[in-house]
């Protein structure tokens, strides 16, 4: 009789448990664990980047895929289909929760965790890198009575920090916030939180519909994915509600034409839209390590014990545009964006290569990383 010489679930759980308080000390947001033609290997991203952080052996990769499958209760002999789950696995003194994919490729089955709980605290709008004149235009149009404040900006471009960061400042006890989410990446106290569920057609306009009978003052949309949300969000940004949410749109000014697109009338935006605030995401250099440019007033990445390849930590490259009477004026007459956007930088709004150059000379990130992140707006 010769011993079985694959690994047991417990060497699998074991392994995971390292892993996941490895990426959590790391600050990573994913773990990829995939299968390439030479290796299985783990990497994590962090601060926008991937690294490799582990290549197992080859004969663990099934023992880890089927344990992080029974952990989110996925179907572990279902290989040749994407599924999606979650779990809430502990970490030390705390306990993390995480968004599981799994997807067929080529070379095996590939799973991606998303850390959705990892920002234990909410930064302050300083600290999400507004300069003190956008963090007052912010506040002024969070401090309405009504009104729909937009974040726009690609996925990963940090617009949901953003919006949780807006909602803790609002959070008292003398105003009703609920929020519909998809999922709830991080859970405040005092806030009444919505998960859209589709398996049972709880989907973001049931949910708003069914918030706005709910006696609320302030209302978050996760994100404003189709016409009906739309439709309902803009509504009640025009009947007493203030109302924050995400849209997909390269600039500020592109978010009026993407509202148009999905069926809102012109002359509903001029009046319901309050502020568009578009983002991205840029890495922050490591003070400890950055050096300054001898030929230039800029810094450069160096690297140390402290930070990864000279940098540690993100911060966000910000475009304001508060909606105007000018620009309502304009947008009611169905005004393009190019137009939109040369009365807005005539009235003070400035581009987000503008506000990534002030971050630049101002020594928080590196002119490089400027570059790699192709602003052209």
């Amino acid at each position: 009789m010769f011993a079985d010489s694959s690994p047991s679930p417990s060497d699998a759980t074991r392994h995971i448990d390292q892993w996941l308080a490895q990426a959590l000390h790391m600050g990573a947001s994913d773990l990829h664990f995939e299968t390439t033609p030479t290796q299985f290997r783990i990497r994590f991203r962090i601060d926008g980047k991937l690294h490799i952080v582990a290549t197992p052996p080859q004969h663990l990769r099934d023992a880890v895929l089927s344990c992080l499958k029974v952990m989110a209760r996925l179907d572990i002999g279902e290989r040749r289909l994407p599924q999606d789950g979650r779990f809430r696995h502990p970490v030390g003194a705390q306990h993390i929760d995480l968004r599981v994919s799994s997807l067929p490729t080529l070379q095996g089955e590939k799973i991606v965790l998303r850390v959705l709980n990892h920002h234990h605290t909410l930064p302050s709008f300083e600290a999400l890198g507004l300069q003190t004149n956008d963090a007052n235009v912010l506040q002024k149009a969070l401090h309405k009575a009504h009104g729909m404040v937009l974040f726009t900006g690609a996925t990963g471009s940090g617009k949901t920090l953003s919006l949780y960061s807006c909602l803790n400042l609002l959070n008292q006890a003398d105003i009703n916030i609920s929020t519909v989410e998809d999922p709830c990446e991080i859970r405040l106290e005092g806030i009444n939180q919505t998960a859209v569920n589709d398996k049972i057609n709880l989907s973001f306009a049931n949910c708003l519909r069914a918030l706005l009978r709910q006696d609320p003052d302030v209302l978050m949309v996760g994100e404003i994915r189709d016409s009906e949300t739309a439709r309902i969000a803009t509504q009640a940004a025009q009947t007493g509600h203030l109302v924050l949410s995400t849209l997909h749109a390269n600039d500020a000014p592109a978010a009026i034409t993407r509202l148009r697109f999905m069926g809102i009338e012109s002359f509903n935006i001029a009046s319901g839209l309050s502020l568009v605030v578009a983002q991205r995401l840029i890495r922050r250099l490591c003070d400890a390590c950055k050096q300054a440019d001898s030929h230039t007033a800029c810094y450069t990445a160096v690297g140390c014990a402290l930070c990864t390849q000279g940098y540690k930590g993100r911060v966000g490259v910000f475009q304001l545009m508060p909606i105007t009477p000018r620009l309502q004026h304009l947008i009611a007459q169905d005004a393009s964006d190019i137009d939109l956007n040369e009365a807005a930088q005539h009235e003070g709004m400035r581009t987000l290569l503008q506000d990534g150059w002030d971050k630049v000379t101002q020594g928080i990130t590196s002119a490089q990383e400027l570059a790699a992140l192709s602003i052209d707006v």
